[in-house]
């Protein structure tokens, strides 16, 4: 088992949904970026920066596609020396949050519709990673299952 896949179960609200990312410069000039924790994400830019802003929706996409799959989410490892930060739109952050705690308690559908109060079609869509749930709903189901949502914003590394 690789030392990457050892580590604890991630548990909503140690740290931020942001993943790990390797930028190299291929043979081809362009800037390639490897997500270690999801080998399925993979992306490129002209630059780094290019990269960079190609390398958050291509982290949604990868998220959204495990989401939907019904596949785990690993939780994003330590970056290591080399490796940016590299954080998913908030909406997709929110329903991988919501998508996790599900799995860990086996919460169907069904499950959470009863612990929300809404009908079954809803709680579908908040589940649906496709679905275009605002953020203030996701947020309530997160509260409902005992999480806070908690918003952060930092300075950009340089590119």
């Amino acid at each position: 088992m690789k030392a990457r896949e050892a580590r604890a179960a991630w548990r909503p609200g140690e740290a931020p949904l942001a993943y790990p990312a390797r930028i190299a410069r291929g043979r081809d000039r362009r800037y390639l970026v490897r997500f270690p924790d999801l080998p399925e994400a993979l992306t490129d830019g002209g630059d780094p920066a290019e990269a960079l802003r190609e390398a958050a929706d291509c982290l949604g996409e990868a998220l959204m596609s495990r989401i939907a799959d019904r596949e785990d989410i690993p939780p994003p490892s330590p970056p290591r020396r080399g490796e940016r930060l590299v954080a998913p739109d908030p909406t997709v952050a929110l329903k991988t949050a919501i998508h996790r705690i599900a799995r860990a308690r086996g919460l169907t559908a069904a499950a959470l519709a009863r612990a929300l109060g809404i009908d079954h079609k809803e709680a579908r869509r908040i589940l649906d990673p496709h679905h275009p749930t605002k953020q203030g709903r996701l947020a309530e189901t997160l509260a409902a299952l005992g999480y806070d949502v908690l918003v952060g914003v930092r300075a950009r590394e340089a590119a």
